[in-house]
Parts: structure tokens; C-alpha cells; sequence
């Protein structure tokens, strides 16, 4: 015979058993990028985003990732975007990519900034953590304002309290023969180290969601 729960047991049980669902479902990351996430030139699969869906499922970290990066886009297109991404995914983990093309089109760094810090708002009251991937500006762009530039993103970081990958094309921006005709979008067999530089960052930080 099956002993009787009290209410207090029951209630106890079946806490016990929403932890553990909860535990052992699956976390949604959502990559909020430009065409250096998006594959711009690649073959579907080969970019870093899908080489970080293949690292979290070898290291066995139960992890979707949803890429939502667009070529082209700017912080004021992601932060239009989020809204809705986040109402359609409800991600545990957003990771934002964006900058270079703001950075590209000379745009002042502190519109940058309020967009970025935007839309770690918007995630951080949708219950998802932020992670930063932060972007170099080329040397011919001046030098006030490409260290401006990059400058913004480790301020911002440590501001919001989000992890961040300051330079995710290191090790590979100073090897023309890694990028694709138009010398600014890395080939995809310069994926895996942009991966190398992403990957310490998001692995402690899904893990710690």
C-alpha cells in the first residue's frame, strides 16, 4: 500500500517536480546580429552562430539557439526588432552583435550606446541576460573615434553588468586572407576563431542562466 502524502508533502513534490522540468529544459539563446553573424557569403551552417549550436551539443549544454541577425543591421534596427523577438522566443540569453555598421557609417557613438543599453533593458525586463560582442573600427576611421568606439562597449558592459567579447574578430582582422573579396566579411574558414573568442564568454554565461 502507498503511504498517503499530507498537503504539505504533496505540495512539496510537486515543487520538487516543476524544478526539475525547469531544470532540464532546454535554454533559448537569441544572437541579435549584422552579416557578421548572419553568414553574409557563406554556406548555410558554416558561420559562427551554427558552430556554437554544435559546441553547446558537444559539451552537453541543452541550449536553442535562434539566429536573428540581419546584414545591414544597425543598433537602431536591432533595438526596433527585440521587442518582438523577445514576445515570439522568450530567450534565457540574448546575445547582441551589433555596432560595426554604426561604427561603418560614422554614426555618433553615443546613439550606439543609448541603443545597445535599450535594448539590455528590454531583455534584462523579459527575464533574459545579455552577453556584449564588441567591434574594432577600422584605423582609417580616425583614431578618436575608433577608440571611442570601441571604448563604449567595455563602459557599457561593466555599467549593465553584461559579459562581453570585446573584439570578436580578433586574430583574424589582421589576416586579409581570411575575408571575402570586399575585404569585411570574414571567409568561413575564419569562423571557428571568431568562435574561439565568443565561446569562454557564452559558455559561462548559459551556464550560469
Amino acid at each position: 500500500m502507498f503511504k498517503r502524502l499530507s498537503g504539505k508533502s504533496l505540495a512539496a513534490l510537486l515543487l520538487l517536480s516543476a524544478a526539475a522540468s525547469a531544470y532540464s529544459a532546454p535554454k533559448t539563446v537569441l544572437v541579435l546580429g549584422d552579416s557578421l553573424s548572419a553568414e553574409y557569403g557563406l554556406s548555410r551552417g558554416t558561420g559562427w552562430v551554427a558552430l556554437a549550436e554544435q559546441k553547446l551539443k558537444q559539451n552537453n549544454i541543452d541550449a536553442v539557439v535562434v539566429n536573428a541577425s540581419v546584414s545591414g543591421e544597425t543598433t537602431s534596427g536591432g533595438r526596433s526588432r527585440l521587442p518582438a523577438l523577445l514576445t515570439k522566443y522568450k530567450p534565457d540569453l540574448v546575445v547582441i552583435e551589433l555596432g560595426a555598421n554604426d561604427g561603418l557609417r560614422g554614426l555618433p557613438v553615443p546613439a550606439a550606446e543609448a541603443n545597445l543599453r535599450a535594448m539590455s533593458d528590454a531583455a534584462s525586463k523579459a527575464d533574459a541576460k545579455v552577453m556584449l560582442i564588441g567591434m574594432r573600427m577600422p584605423p582609417n576611421y580616425g583614431r578618436d573615434y575608433a577608440d571611442k568606439f570601441f571604448a563604449m562597449y567595455g563602459a557599457l558592459s561593466k555599467d549593465i553588468k553584461a559579459p562581453l567579447v570585446p573584439f570578436m574578430l580578433d586574430g583574424v582582422a589582421d589576416k586579409p586572407q581570411l575575408f571575402q573579396a570586399d575585404r569585411l566579411h570574414p571567409l568561413a574558414e575564419a569562423h571557428p576563431t571568431i568562435l574561439a573568442n565568443i565561446w569562454p564568454t557564452l559558455q559561462k554565461t548559459i551556464k550560469a542562466k
